[in-house]
């Protein structure tokens, strides 16, 4: 990206950014503010409704003219919830070349799409020299929309001065969401890591619209414009475009799917930000209710039914990769745990799901586990009996027995049930997303084809490097591309609420499910 090889080793993220602005940047930096729209009428908006402009983050622009927006298409629409799922969505998308008054339209049915709201454009400038292509600026959008009626389906349409989805011979573009409900109901999610831009990529989304999810978890290592992955940005690999490509693939499932994201050591690119997310802020519009003053923009927390769902950095307590360690100051962990305590003390919350990309307990034979993460997290886990870890990092499936205070609680074969109240935490590692495989020291161990071992050898990376350990936990290993089904199923008071969890390879085929339960508050 732009910094010799041997001062990028001794950087951290912020080092570097100072660094590229100073050798790439003579431009002026624009910040723009928050602007609120006009009231959004009608029975599909609880009265008195507004939709926002998602607030932008600072990048530099060099100065654009717009083209005749007739020839422009927008592409790569993405859904992100709110911090309410049920009232607040923000619908996100992008345009190749800088476009007039951009807007969406929304309504009831795709036949009354009336409501028109303007967007944001959030244009994100990359120098010649900054990674692999020349000078170019890429231009995204958004509109947040609020006051929207709980698990209700809407009708959306995305354009700007000439070229409005309203018109009959576009209507082909609209897209749809749907709110969570108001109470407690099943429903489906999807989670995976480590995508990138690939035909198992792709594969792997066009399973996963059939799973009928009501959001997807992207735990990390998005996109891969920085293919080394080592928050160095002396790689001269790095490139923006590639985001471009990823929000294409993904468009036929995060169209109407929120697509949620966590970040990892690929999504830390230090030439917008300081703390390597500024690109990533101009591209996703996520939950705001992370801890205060902690410069992590990926750590959110949102409630879906009777699910809370946490988003963590981990990139802030990674010992392996350390451009960005103790970027929080430690106020990630301390908001982690107050919002742990906050939802196990809500009547409505049955359970609590963390995803995040580095791995807490994985056996592959690149990343294995992190140091950090245990260190940080797993008491917390432990303490606050969590129900569902899901990690990336590790490019393969691979799932935990019941693990509490580091050892095997119990045993958990393909198809049992765990109970977190009582006996501890699952962790699922799921990696296989799209991007190139890895490997284990253990066989493959899965459904159908079932070669348990008890003894495992892998390692832990630690403050002071690799430090072997030979594991138990190790229950389920796949290396091939898969992803993660959660079906859950809410319970009357007393009775056990259940969540079924199964690995999906992307051939169809179930190569794991096992269920936890906990008893319905």
């Amino acid at each position: 990206m732009g910094v010799p090889e041997q001062l990028a080793e001794r950087m951290s993220m912020a080092e570097q950014h100072e660094y590229l602005r100073a050798r790439f940047s003579r431009r002026n930096l624009m910040r723009g503010g928050a602007v609120t729209l006009g009231a959004v009428a009608g029975g599909a908006f609880v009265p008195g409704a507004v939709a926002q402009a998602a607030v932008p983050t600072q990048h530099t622009s060099p100065a654009t003219e717009t083209v005749d927006g007739s020839f422009v298409a927008p592409f790569g629409r993405h859904l992100a919830w709110g911090n309410d799922p049920r009232t607040e969505i923000t619908v996100s998308w992008q345009v190749p070349v800088a476009v007039k008054k951009p807007f969406i339209r929304v309504g009831a049915t795709p036949w009354d799409l009336s409501r028109k709201i303007d967007a944001e454009v959030r244009s994100l400038y990359t120098p010649a020299g900054v990674g692999a292509s020349a000078d170019h600026t890429q231009y995204y959008l958004h509109a947040k929309l609020t006051h929207l009626r709980p698990g209700k389906t809407y009708y959306y349409g995305v354009g700007h001065q000439g070229f409005d989805p309203a018109e009959p011979h576009l209507l082909g573009t609209l897209g749809t969401f749907t709110t969570a409900p108001a109470h407690k109901a099943p429903f489906t999610f999807t989670a995976f890591g480590d995508q990138g831009v690939s035909y198992h990529g792709l594969a792997n989304d066009s399973l996963l619209l059939g799973q009928n999810p009501a959001f997807h978890l992207h735990a990390g290592d998005i996109a891969y414009a920085d293919p080394a992955g080592q928050g160095k940005s002396a790689d001269t690999g790095f490139d923006s475009r590639v985001w471009d490509q990823f929000l294409a693939q993904t468009e036929s499932v995060a169209k109407s799917v929120p697509w949620m994201v966590s970040y990892g050591n690929h999504d830390m690119e230090a030439w917008y930000s300081p703390n390597g997310y500024g690109g990533e802020e101009a591209r996703f519009t996520l939950p705001d209710n992370g801890p205060d003053k902690a410069n992590l923009p990926g750590v959110y927390s949102f409630v879906y039914g009777n699910t809370a769902i946490i988003s963590l950095d981990p990139n802030d307590v990674s010992f392996e990769i350390p451009a960005n360690l103790g970027i929080s100051g430690g106020t990630q962990t301390t908001w982690f745990e107050s919002q742990l305590k906050k939802y196990r003390a809500c009547d409505d919350i049955d359970f609590i799901i963390v995803f995040f990309h580095h791995c807490a307990y994985c056996t592959s034979t690149a990343h294995a586990s992190e140091g950090g993460v245990r260190q940080e997290w797993v008491p917390l886990f432990d303490k606050y009996t969590v129900d569902l870890v899901i990690n990336g990092h590790n490019h393969q499936y691979e799932r935990t027995d019941v693990i509490k205070g580091n050892s095997v609680v119990k045993k958990l074969p393909i198809g049992e049930t765990a109970y977190s109240e009582t006996e501890g935490v699952v962790y699922v590692t799921a990696g296989a997303a799209g991007r190139s495989l890895y490997a284990f020291t253990a066989p493959d161990s899965y459904e159908g084809h079932l070669n348990e071992q008890d003894s495992v050898a892998s390692f832990i990376n630690t403050k002071d490097g690799k430090v072997n350990e030979t594991v138990a936990w190790s229950r389920v290993r796949y290396l091939n591309y898969s992803f993660l089904r959660v079906d859950v199923e809410p319970a009357a008071k007393g009775r056990y609420a259940k969540l079924k969890v199964q690995g999906i390879a992307e051939t169809g085929d179930r190569i794991d499910h096992f269920t936890v339960a906990r008893k319905a508050k």
